[in-house]
C-alpha cells in the first residue's frame, strides 16, 4: 500500500498547490493552465476563480484522504473501494484524454492550452501515475477482501 500512500501525498500536494494558486493570483492562474478568463477575473478581484479553485482543492484533499484510508494510514472511510475506483478512473480519463481533446476543440481556451503542450503532457503523465496508484489500491483491497 506504499504506492497508494505516495499517491495520497501527491494529491495532497496538488490540493495545497491549488490553494497557493489562489494566493499567487492571476499569473499563477495563467501558468497553471486555468485559462485567461480565470486570470482576468482574478485581476478584477472577482471571487469566482478563488471559489472554483478552492472547490478543486477541497475535492483533492478528500481524494487524498481516501488514498490514505486505502493505504491503512487513517481509519476506513465510507465506500472506500468505490471511491478509490471512481477517483482512479477520473485520473485515468484526465491522463488519457486531455491532450487528444486539445486537437478536437475549436474553443479559444483550447487554443491557449495547445500553446502549453508541455504543461499538458506533464500533468497528463502525473494523472496517469495517480490513476495507477488509486486503481492498484482498489485491486489490493479486493485481493485482501477488506
Amino acid at each position: 500500500m506504499t504506492f497508494l500512500k505516495i499517491t495520497g501525498w501527491l494529491v495532497f500536494a496538488a490540493a495545497l498547490l491549488h490553494l497557493a494558486i489562489i494566493v499567487g493570483g492571476p499569473d499563477w492562474y495563467r501558468f497553471f493552465g486555468a485559462g485567461e478568463p480565470m486570470a482576468m477575473m482574478s485581476e478584477q478581484g472577482l471571487w469566482y476563480p478563488a471559489i472554483v479553485t478552492a472547490c478543486i482543492a477541497a475535492v483533492l484533499f478528500i481524494w487524498s484522504l481516501y488514498a490514505f484510508s486505502g493505504a491503512g494510514s487513517i481509519r476506513r472511510l465510507p465506500l472506500l473501494k468505490t471511491a478509490l475506483l471512481i477517483i482512479g478512473i477520473i485520473f485515468l480519463l484526465r491522463g488519457l484524454l486531455a491532450v487528444p481533446l486539445l486537437f478536437f476543440s475549436d474553443s479559444p481556451y483550447m487554443a491557449e492550452l495547445k500553446e502549453k503542450m508541455v504543461f499538458m503532457l506533464v500533468t497528463s503523465v502525473i494523472c496517469l501515475f495517480l490513476a495507477a496508484g488509486y486503481l492498484r489500491g482498489v485491486w489490493l483491497l479486493y485481493r485482501q477482501r477488506v
